[in-house]
């Protein structure tokens, strides 16, 4: 991540010297769906005053939480066209930058967060790289969401059948949760962005939600919700986003300072979050009935995912070579 980021300051170095000047108040704007209180904003507020602090004022950096600039392909958006700076977002976020990003959501590839984050290491340069040249937007660090378990209301998920005739969610751009509900057949998934998720519950128009359990807490989500699954078949990660042209003109010595500071943050976030997210876990399995899949049920799954990585090749929505190289980091 150091050499990356030595060789990308170098080339914000040479396009902030063909900027006429920079901004004379030097404050980044960045988005997030978060709440205010959330363990994700307790730590980049103190990204945020280590900024400050360590600028003399110079640079600071300022957080619109609680999805205040609308959902993750809102931000995004407006990081492209100047609105925002930057923005936290998820997996789902960073697939509207490149798209291949979202192989790494592909449901029973990744049981561990050991392997999760091989995959993520050995994919980081390409994913950044395309990001840069495509979209003029840069990856800064990446963190993490939590593991993902099927939460529902009224009755229990345990085998794909289980799942027809019911309402899950599934997000606007979700490829790969729309060809599940596909394989799986019979099943009518509610197409909802995040903020849009929790109206959904109370009005009972949707009844399933495959979410980290931190999610679930943190968005109120887990008080509309009484079942839960304890297997976990994937994780949700997320990454700290800039503009390009933004980062460009700051001075050397503020951008320097950004990466030395976000360095620390996004490595914080990674540790924290991890273990808000299984104490999330643990809370939540105390107030809901659970289940944990029996042998039969998660062959039934493996073969399913298998099915969704099939359609989503033959589909084209990623290149057959990215799956069969993730499958193998997978294990």
């Amino acid at each position: 991540m150091r050499k990356q980021w030595v060789s990308l300051l170098a080339v914000l170095s040479l396009v902030g010297s063909l900027a006429a000047e920079a901004r004379a108040d030097n404050v980044l704007r960045i988005g997030s769906l978060a709440p205010s209180s959330s363990p994700w904003a307790q730590v980049l507020r103190v990204w945020q005053r280590a900024v400050q602090e360590r600028s003399q004022g110079e640079l600071r950096l300022h957080f619109y939480w609680n999805g205040t600039q609308g959902d993750e392909a809102a931000m995004i958006g407006k990081v492209k066209s100047g609105q925002l700076d930057g923005a936290a977002v998820s997996t789902i976020g960073l697939g509207r930058i490149h798209k291949p990003i979202l192989v790494l959501l592909m449901p029973g590839l990744f049981t561990s967060w050991e392997r999760l984050d091989t995959a993520r290491s050995s994919l980081r340069a390409e994913f950044q790289e395309a990001a840069l040249r495509d979209k003029g937007l840069l990856i800064a660090g990446w963190g993490d969401v939590g593991r993902v378990h099927a939460f529902s209301r009224g009755f229990q998920v345990t085998g794909p059948a289980s799942l027809r005739g019911q309402h899950p969610l599934v997000g606007r751009d979700d490829d790969i949760s729309r060809a599940l509900y596909q394989v799986i057949g019979g099943v009518t998934p509610v197409p909802v962005s995040v903020p849009e998720v929790l109206p959904a519950l109370n009005a009972g128009t949707l009844n399933v939600v495959h979410a980290p359990s931190l999610i679930c807490e943190q968005m109120q989500w887990a008080g509309r919700l009484d079942h839960m699954v304890l297997d976990s078949a994937t994780m949700v990660l997320g990454a700290m986003v800039f503009s390009q042209q933004r980062l460009a003109q700051l001075p050397a010595d503020q951008r320097e300072l950004l990466q030395q500071t976000g360095d620390v943050a996004t490595r914080e976030l990674t540790r924290r979050i991890r273990g808000e997210d299984d104490a999330a876990f643990d809370r939540l399995k105390r107030k809901m009935t659970t289940h944990a899949l029996s042998e039969s049920e998660r062959a039934e799954w493996r073969e399913v995912f298998r099915a969704v990585r099939e359609r989503l090749s033959q589909q084209g929505v990623f290149p057959p070579e990215l799956i069969a190289r993730v499958e193998k980091l997978g294990g």
